[in-house]
């Protein structure tokens, strides 16, 4: 396995791309049917009026992994927003892209490529959705991949980077805007299997992960809502989503959410990135 680097990365390997070449790294591309539902509920739910808006409702799945199953369950979730919608499955893996050939219909198809997204014309997608793709690089490199991505979006578009277990009951994600500046944190969990808050930690993206410590904002953030959801459990009998709920609400009067009531009893949690950022930031 070759890493080629990304450019633009602080510290990133092998400088940036050969002409032709894709450029990214070859993970492990594991992959199950709806790992990514909550990922892409949120999106439709969260950012659907930008995909009913765009001129051109392009959205890419980057690094699909070895089966493009959930490319396809992505764009079918996103056509309930925008029948038109055209999804566009990018792996730098040439076997996989094969594999997910037969899978390519009207308005889905699947091309090799890497964080440099490549389209012909010219064209833009309004929404970039890389999950489970950064894991295995370095922190260093993180910025870089954003930026290279975010680079490639239409104007206002907004890039979706995060991680998840595998069968996708822990989720975390980072929505970056077209400037590759990060706007929210959310965590998603199926609660009826959670233990604590905390839990997710483990599934921080990799701009995040590394700084569950003392002293970094992100820690803060996980240790309160901890703290908030064992003062509710006398509320554990009712339910998981009552309890949550409860923790979200105790949490909002000292930390910038952004999260709808509906969504909160879903399992999840938004909040702002600026209080959840590295120090060094």
């Amino acid at each position: 396995m070759v890493r080629r680097g990304v450019p633009g990365a602080v510290g990133a390997r092998g400088g940036g791309p050969r002409a032709g070449r894709p450029t990214g790294v070859i993970t492990r591309g594991t992959t199950n049917p709806n790992r990514l539902r909550r990922v892409d509920r949120w999106i439709a739910a969260e950012h659907g009026r930008l995909l009913r808006a765009a001129a051109d409702p392009l959205v890419v799945d980057l690094g699909y992994g070895a089966s493009p199953v959930t490319t396809v369950e992505f764009r079918r979730r996103l056509s309930a927003v925008r029948a038109d919608v055209e999804m566009l499955g990018i792996e730098i893996d040439p076997a996989r892209v094969a594999a997910a050939l037969p899978y390519a219909g009207d308005k889905l198809s699947f091309v090799r490529g890497g964080f440099e997204v490549p389209l012909p014309d010219g064209r833009r997608p309004v929404l970039i959705r890389a999950f489970n793709v950064l894991r295995q690089y370095g922190e260093d490199e993180v910025a870089g991949a954003w930026s290279v991505m975010c680079g490639r979006l239409a104007p206002g578009g907004l890039l979706v980077e995060g991680t998840c277990d595998e069968p996708g009951r822990l989720a975390a994600w980072v929505a970056v805007g077209a400037d590759a500046r990060p706007r929210t944190l959310t965590l998603a969990a199926r609660l009826a299997t959670l233990d604590r808050p905390s839990d997710l930690a483990e599934r921080l993206p990799k701009a995040l992960i590394h700084r569950n410590v003392p002293g970094e904002r992100v820690h803060a953030f996980l240790t309160a809502f901890d703290r908030a959801w064992d003062l509710h459990a006398p509320l554990a009998p009712l339910g998981a989503r009552q309890r949550w709920a409860a923790a979200v609400g105790a949490l909002a009067a000292d930390w910038p959410l952004c999260t709808p009531r509906s969504r909160v009893r879903g399992g999840e949690v938004t909040v702002s990135w600026d209080a959840v950022a590295p120090g060094d930031t």
